[in-house]
């Protein structure tokens, strides 16, 4: 009796298993295909003049060349590169600083869009005119300060050797 107990009970278990199984899987939409469109441009923001990668899908369609168009950088043909689209572009040097949009267009008709901040600034062509130091610059200041410091050494241990003979004088 004890063992028909317990079958019905796992019996009824299973069956309440099974039929929250079979909702969930009536419920659950599947996942589509072509819902993975993307484009990321790196490094963003990007300095005008410097050179910015692209890498994008066009979900199941990176064995095909895609097209990716900006005003930051005009038009560039990414290929295909591992199961991504990749491509790298130079921003010019005389670009505007701001946000510009980044389109992507593949060949199946799919599109994505980001956007690219260019930033413009300033660099300088050397270092600020901020004087020389003690070392720098001048001919054998150097050289000058190394005598000089081999000097006041050699003057420092002739005191201790000439202080050292008086003390070990005859003691009475």
């Amino acid at each position: 009796m004890r063992g028909l107990v317990s079958h019905r009970a796992l019996s009824a278990v299973l069956s309440v298993l099974g039929l929250v199984a079979a909702f969930v899987l009536m419920t659950v939409t599947p996942a589509r295909a072509g819902q993975n469109v993307f484009v990321e441009v790196t490094p963003n923001p990007a300095q005008a003049g410097s050179r910015v990668s692209i890498r994008a899908s066009c979900d199941n369609n990176n064995d095909r060349q895609a097209q990716v168009n900006s005003d930051a950088f005009g038009r560039v043909m990414l290929r295909p590169d591992n199961g991504f689209l990749t491509g790298a572009v130079t921003i010019p040097g005389n670009k505007q600083p701001g946000d510009y949009p980044v389109d992507l267009r593949c060949s199946n008709g799919n599109t994505a869009s980001t956007q690219l901040t260019v930033l413009n600034m300033a660099q300088p062509s050397k270092g600020p005119a901020t004087g020389g130091g003690g070392t720098a610059g001048g001919r054998g200041s150097g050289s000058l300060l190394l005598v000089g410091g081999l000097a006041a050494v050699a003057v420092v241990a002739g005191f201790g050797a000439v202080g050292s003979r008086r003390r070990a004088g005859p003691r009475v």
